[in-house]
C-alpha cells in the first residue's frame, strides 16, 4: 500500500519545551514554505486579495521505500510493502512504533515479561519481528519502546524477506527513516496539552548553512498517564541533530545523533481467568473494572536509553550509478522492574488473591554497523537492468543481568528458574501487609501499597556477542514495456556467543550458533497498463538460534544452539493499480507463508529443542491509499489470516490444526480525512481486529474489539494550525497485547488532545 500527502496535524508539549519552543519560532525568521492559496469567492475581481495559507491543499505524490534494495518502484514490486508517511503519523497524533502499526492490519504486539523483554513486539502475518526492526536499513538491537518524533516515514515489508535484512524476518520486516535535512528554511513543530495529564511538544529546525550545507534539529518531550488505567504513566525527551554536507555535489556527506531518554511506570494488565488451564473457565481476562492496577508503584519502574550516531557517504558517479556507506554505532539500554498480576498459583480461584510476581531486566546492547550499497542501470542487449548490490560488518554485543527482589518473601520467586514452590498467596502468606504486599486482592488492589523488600541488582550476568558477515545483489530486468523479471539474493554469516553465569550456583554455561546462510527473492510482474501491474513472487528467511543477539524473545541457549536455521518461505500472487490520475493507490496479494524446520522443545520448560515444528498462513490482503477528490484523503487496509500449526512440539500435539498466537483471523484499519473547507478538515480512523489467542492451545485469549478515532484541524493562518484528536472515542475497554500464559495488556482508554501546529 502507497500513499499520498495528507493535511499536516500535531501533538503536544511540557512546559519547557513549550516555551523553548515557541521561543525558538519568535528568534527565528519566517522562512520558506510550501504555500497553498485559498480561491477567492465568486465574483471577487481582486484575486490578489485571497489569504495565503499552508496546509489546506493537499498534492498528490506517491511514496514509495526509502530502501537501495528496491530496484523497482512500488507499483512494479513483486511484494507486498506497506509505506506509512508522516501525514498519516501527524494526523492520527501517533507518538510511538505501536501506535503508527495500528493503522497497518495484519500486525499485532506480542506482550512481554522476564526473559521476553518488555519492549516493543510487533508480530506480523502471524510471525514474531521484534529482532526485525531497522532505523535507515540498519538492524535497531536491543529491547526498546520506539518514539516517532524523528521519523519521517515507516515501511513494512510483509512476508519473509531475509534476503532484503537478513536473518529474522519470517513474517516481515519494518524499517523506520529518520528525518534529514534538506534544502530549504523552516521551523516547525508541535505543542499542546491532553485529558490524563497529557503534555508532549517537538521543534523541528532545518537551516541552510550557505548553498550546499544544511543542519536540521529535532526535539521531544513527553509526558502523559495511560489513559483509563489507575497508575502507569509515561515520560521522556529526546533529541535529534543532523548535518548534510554537499547537498548538491557529486558526493555528500551526513552526520547524525539520536538520543531518546524514558522514566517509565510500566503496565501490569489483567490476568487470565483460567489460571493452570483452569476447567470451566473461558480463557478471557477475568471481568474487572478497566482500571484495576496490579503494579506497585513504590516499586516498579522502566528506564530506556538509546543512542544512534551515524555516518552516511553517498557517491553520485553519473549515468544512474550510486555509492553509499553508512556507519552506525547504536547503545541501546533497558533498566526495569514490573509486576505481572501471576495466575499460575490459582489464588484468586482460592482466595481472591493476585500475586505480584515481579519480571526484571537490565540489558545494555551496542550495535556497530557498516553497509555499502552499489546502485545503477545498465543494458545488455534489449534488457534494461536496475541494479542493487552491498556487503554489510556488524558487531553486536549484549551485557544482560537481573535483579533479585525480596527473595524472603517472595515464595514462588523461583517460577523464573523453571519451578513453583508454596502458592504464594494461599499457603504461606495472606493478602496485603503479611506478604509485604507481594499479594493484592484482585478487586480493588491498591498500588500505592508500601514496598521496603530488597532490591539486589547484578544476578545471573550474561554476555552475548554476534557477528554478522553479508552480502547481497539484486536485479531487476525490463524485458519490455509489458513483462520484467526481478531477482535477488543474500549471503549471511552468523556467529553468535553467549555466556552466562547463574549467581546461586556459580555456574557458567556456554552457548554459540556458527551458521551460514542464502536466501532468494524472486519475482514477475506483468504490467497490462502504465499505471498497473501483477505479479507472483517467491521469498525465504532463515532464523537461526540466538537472532536476537541477547536481547529479545529469541535468543540461544544450551536447548537449541546446535539447530539449524528455520527456513520460512512465502508465495504470493497480487496486483498493485495507482489510479485517479495516479491520485491513489489500490493492492491486493494472495499468499502462503511457510516455516517448514521450527523449533520445538521436546519436552517442558527449559527442555531440548528439535527442528520439527512446521507452521502455515494463508491470507489475503487488500489496501488503498491517496486522494479520492482532492478533499478526500484515505489511508485503509484489511488481512485475513488463516493460520494453523501443522505440527507442534512432541509435548503440545494436541495444539495441531490451532490457530497462531497473536494472529487474528480478520483484521481491519482506516485513516480518512475531508477538508469540508479551505480551513477546516475532519477525520477519524477505525480499526478492527477478531479474536486474539495468547497461547499455541489456544486457551488464552483475548476478544475481538472495534476502536474509532476522531480528529478535527482548523488553519488559523498560514503559520499555525490547530487540531483536535480524541482516541478511543467510546472509550473502547480492550485488550492490545495477549502474553502467552499469564496475562493480556489492557489498551489505552479514551483521550482529548488539543495541539497547535507551527511552520515558519
Amino acid at each position: 500500500m502507497s500513499s499520498n500527502a495528507f493535511v499536516t496535524s500535531t501533538a503536544t508539549s511540557p512546559r519547557r519545551l513549550v516555551a523553548s519552543a515557541l521561543g525558538l519560532v519568535l528568534a527565528t525568521s519566517a522562512a520558506h514554505a510550501a504555500d497553498v492559496t485559498v480561491p477567492p469567492p465568486k465574483g471577487d475581481k481582486d484575486a490578489k486579495s485571497a489569504e495565503t495559507l499552508e496546509s489546506v491543499r493537499v498534492q498528490s505524490t506517491v511514496v514509495n521505500s526509502s530502501s537501495p534494495k528496491f530496484t523497482a518502484p512500488l507499483l512494479d514490486t513483486p511484494r507486498s510493502v506497506t509505506v506509512i508517511p508522516q501525514e498519516i503519523i501527524q494526523q492520527s497524533a501517533s507518538m510511538s512504533l505501536q501506535d503508527v502499526l495500528r493503522t497497518v492490519p495484519g500486525i499485532t504486539f506480542g506482550a512481554g515479561e522476564g526473559g521476553n523483554p518488555n519492549g516493543d513486539r510487533p508480530i506480523i502475518r502471524g510471525f514474531d519481528s521484534e529482532s526485525s526492526i531497522f532505523v535507515d536499513g540498519v538492524r535497531s538491537s536491543g529491547s526498546q519502546q520506539r518514539e516517532i518524533f524523528d521519523i519521517e516515514q515507516v515501511e513494512v515489508i510483509k512476508g519473509p524477506s531475509s534476503a532484503y535484512t537478513g536473518r529474522g524476518s519470517v513474517g516481515g520486516s519494518i524499517n523506520l527513516v529518520s528525518k534529514a535535512p534538506k534544502a530549504e528554511n523552516f521551523v516547525s513543530g508541535t505543542v499542546g496539552l491532553g485529558t490524563d495529564s497529557y503534555k508532549r511538544g517537538t521543534a523541528d529546525w532545518n537551516q541552510l548553512i550557505g548553498s550546499d550545507s544544511a543542519f536540521r534539529l529535532n526535539v521531544m518531550a513527553h509526558d502523559a498517564d495511560v489513559p483509563g488505567r489507575n497508575g502507569p504513566d509515561q515520560s521522556r525527551w529526546g533529541i535529534a541533530p543532523s548535518i548534510t554536507f554537499g547537498l548538491h555535489a557529486d558526493t555528500s556527506v551526513t552526520l547524525s545523533y539520536y538520543h531518546l531518554q524514558s522514566d517509565d511506570t510500566p503496565d501490569s494488565g489483567i490476568p487470565y481467568n483460567n489460571p493452570n488451564n483452569a476447567p470451566n473457565r473461558s480463557g478471557s481476562p477475568i471481568h474487572v473494572p478497566r482500571g484495576t492496577y496490579y503494579g506497585l508503584l513504590d516499586r516498579d519502574f522502566q528506564k530506556q536509553k538509546n543512542d544512534i550516531g551515524q555516518i552516511l557517504v553517498k557517491h553520485d558517479f553519473g549515468d544512474g550509478w550510486q555509492l553509499r556507506n553508512t556507519t552506525v554505532y547504536a547503545r541501546s539500554t533497558n533498566d526495569y522492574i514490573w509486576t505481572q498480576p501471576d495466575d499460575s498459583q490459582g489464588n484468586f480461584l482460592v482466595n481472591g488473591g493476585i500475586w505480584r510476581r515481579n519480571n526484571n531486566r537490565i540489558s545494555d546492547t551496542t550495535n556497530v554497523t557498516n553497509q555499502t550499497d552499489l546502485t545503477g542501470t545498465f543494458e545488455t542487449g534489449s534488457v534494461k537492468h536496475t541494479l542493487a548490490v552491498g556487503v554489510e560488518i556488524s558487531n553486536e554485543k549484549t551485557n544482560r543481568t537481573s535483579y533479585l527482589v525480596d527473595p524472603a518473601k517472595n515464595a514462588a520467586d523461583t517460577h523464573n528458574s523453571g519451578s513453583i514452590v508454596n502458592g504464594a498467596c494461599t499457603s504461606k502468606y495472606g493478602i496485603g501487609a503479611p506478604s509485604n504486599y507481594w499479594c493484592a486482592p484482585v478487586i480493588n488492589p491498591n498500588p500505592h501499597d508500601p514496598w521496603t523488600g530488597a532490591i539486589v541488582g547484578g544476578q545471573n550476568p550474561a554476555r552475548i556477542t554476534t557477528n554478522t558477515r553479508s552480502a547481497w545483489a539484486f536485479d531487476t530486468m525490463e524485458l519490455n514495456e509489458m513483462w520484467s523479471l526481478n531477482l535477488g539474493t543474500r549471503f549471511d554469516s552468523f556467529e553468535t556467543k553467549s555466556t552466562a553465569l547463574t549467581t546461586t550456583t556459580n555456574v557458567t554455561t556456554v552457548a554459540k550458533n556458527d551458521s551460514n546462510f542464502w536466501n532468494y527473492q524472486a519475482g514477475v510482474v506483468f504490467k497490462p497498463a502504465a499505471n498497473g501491474s501483477i505479479y507472483a513472487s517467491y521469498g525465504t528467511s532463515s532464523n537461526p538460534p540466538g537472532v536476537d543477539a541477547g536481547d529479545g524473545a529469541d535468543g540461544i541457549a544450551v536447548t537449541n544452539s546446535a539447530l539449524k536455521p528455520e527456513s520460512s518461505r512465502n508465495l504470493e500472487v497480487g496486483t498493485k493499480w495507482d489510479v485517479l490520475e495516479q491520485r491513489v493507490s489500490l493492492t491486493g496479494a494472495i499468499f502462503r507463508t511457510e516455516k517448514t524446520n521450527a523449533r520445538v522443545a521436546t519436552g517442558g520448560r527449559g527442555s531440548t529443542q528439535i527442528n520439527a515444528g512446521k507452521q502455515r498462513v494463508d491470507g489475503i490482503e487488500i489496501g488503498a491509499s491517496g486522494n479520492i477528490t482532492e478533499q478526500w484523503n484515505v489511508f485503509a487496509g484489511y488481512t485475513y489470516l488463516n493460520s494453523k500449526l501443522i505440527q507442534p512440539a512432541p509435548a503440545d500435539i494436541a495444539s495441531k490444526g490451532n490457530q497462531f498466537p497473536n494472529t487474528p483471523k480478520n483484521s481491519f484499519t482506516l485513516w480518512t480525512s475531508y477538508a469540508i473547507t479551505p480551513r477546516l478538515t475532519v477525520g477519524g480512523g477505525a480499526y478492527a481486529m477478531d479474536k486474539v489467542y495468547g497461547n499455541t492451545a489456544n486457551t488464552k485469549w483475548v476478544p475481538g474489539y472495534t476502536r474509532f478515532d476522531l480528529m478535527a484541524s482548523y488553519v488559523v493562518n498560514r503559520n499555525v494550525t490547530l487540531q483536535l484528536n480524541v482516541q478511543n472515542l467510546t472509550n473502547k475497554y480492550y485488550f492490545d497485547k495477549a502474553y502467552a500464559a499469564h496475562y493480556a495488556n489492557v489498551a489505552p482508554g479514551r483521550v482529548g488532545i488539543l495541539s497547535a501546529n507551527f511552520k515558519f
